[in-house]
């Protein structure tokens, strides 16, 4: 009987591994792909698809078709469990899928923790879908009245869905819109000085408050009530709090890190199953941590892809090297950007149009595959 790898979810990390299903089926290996959707949607993009600088077909890949064109299956499914022993994935539905080999690139999510009860208008920034849904209420909102919109969140993700936020009922809604970042007590506080300043005069030029007087403590329906027992009024809520790997790891008894994320080793392999791999957010990285950004994922794609090949093949693992400092550019909603590499931080428009260009590239590379 054929050797399966399975493929759990298709992001950033399985980009190269997707494209080559072909030579996994030519060697006569058998190959599924698990997703809940079936398209994957890039999250580099997602603020700007919310501003309408993208459209949801901009900023998405047709994993289903790239899967079936080159003869793999398709599994429309979200995963909840492992069962490493006897090597089977259980689905929501309760299905269960064999596999020889496994791989996870299912992302993260942003945690509906204690703070929210049962609250109406309230969005997560992913899974990218969210912003969809909260693009269309708010220009149905804005049509009518002018609104408020809450952002819970001090980091970069707050930042992006502020600007964008804005540009959406600037340009499209009928009414102006008021924008609060509550951004704890230090927006963006894991960033140098000279990007927080470019960011926060960015947001606060446009009208857009940054509240760092507090911790959020409980979201209702169009209420943000903070640990101070302030409260503050909101049409339309983000919650932009940070991310987290997936609890199917934990509730597996798989190795995890000390994020919750599949504990893997220089070969992006789980350190206890050999036959289980992993990248991007949902991992932990046992020999250094890494932050949770897109250029990880996209670095992982080529180790992921050789390695889940050699492991099947029966081959030497290649080891994964993280590399060093990375491009940061921040997406603000008018047109201009925020760049940081190294020693270089610079604002303005070419920041964005470089971030522009590069999200484009990347998307046009595997895009193409469909």
């Amino acid at each position: 009987m054929a050797k399966h790898l399975l493929l759990v979810g298709g992001g950033h990390a399985h980009m190269v591994t997707l494209a080559n299903l072909r030579v996994f089926i030519e060697k006569g290996y058998k190959v599924s792909v698990i997703g809940p959707s079936p398209y994957h949607y890039y999250s580099g993009m997602g603020p700007g698809m919310l501003g309408r600088i993208y459209t949801p077909d901009d900023i998405r890949f047709f994993t289903r078709h790239v899967v079936e064109k080159q003869g793999g299956t398709f599994i429309l499914g979200r995963a909840v469990r492992v069962d490493p022993k006897g090597k089977q994935l259980i689905l929501e539905s309760g299905e269960t899928v064999r596999y020889d080999i496994l791989s996870f690139n299912v992302g993260s999510y942003v945690p509906e923790n204690s703070m929210m009860g049962i609250a109406k208008d309230v969005f997560t920034v992913k899974p990218i879908e969210k912003l969809i849904d909260a693009q269309a209420r708010i220009l149905e909102l804005a049509s009518r009245k002018k609104i408020t919109i809450g952002i819970v969140g001090g980091g970069p993700s707050a930042a992006e869905i502020a600007g964008n936020a804005w540009r959406l009922a600037q340009d499209y809604g009928r009414n102006k819109s008021g924008i609060l970042i509550f951004a704890g007590k230090d927006f963006m506080s894991r960033f140098p000085d000279d990007v927080r300043k470019k960011i926060s005069r960015s947001l606060k030029r446009r009208g857009i408050e940054i509240l760092e007087s507090g911790y959020v403590e409980k979201i209702k329906t169009n209420e943000i009530i903070l640990k101070s027992g302030e409260s503050y009024h909101s049409d339309v809520i983000f919650l932009a709090v940070g991310v987290k790997p997936s609890p199917m790891f934990k509730e597996s008894d798989l190795p995890i890190g000390p994020d919750g994320g599949l504990l893997v080793n220089q070969y992006l392999q789980c350190t206890e199953y050999p036959e289980i791999f992993g990248g991007g957010d949902c991992i932990y990285f046992k020999n250094q941590p890494l932050d949770k950004v897109g250029v990880y994922a996209v670095r992982e794609n080529q180790v992921l892809y050789q390695n889940l090949m050699a492991f099947l093949d029966g081959r030497a693992l290649q080891p994964f090297d993280p590399g060093g400092d990375y491009l940061l550019i921040f997406n603000m909603g008018d047109g201009t950007g925020v760049l940081r590499k190294k020693w270089l931080t610079f604002d303005g428009r070419l920041a964005f149009k470089i971030k522009d260009y590069i999200d484009r590239r990347f998307m046009n590379t595997f895009q193409k595959m469909e």
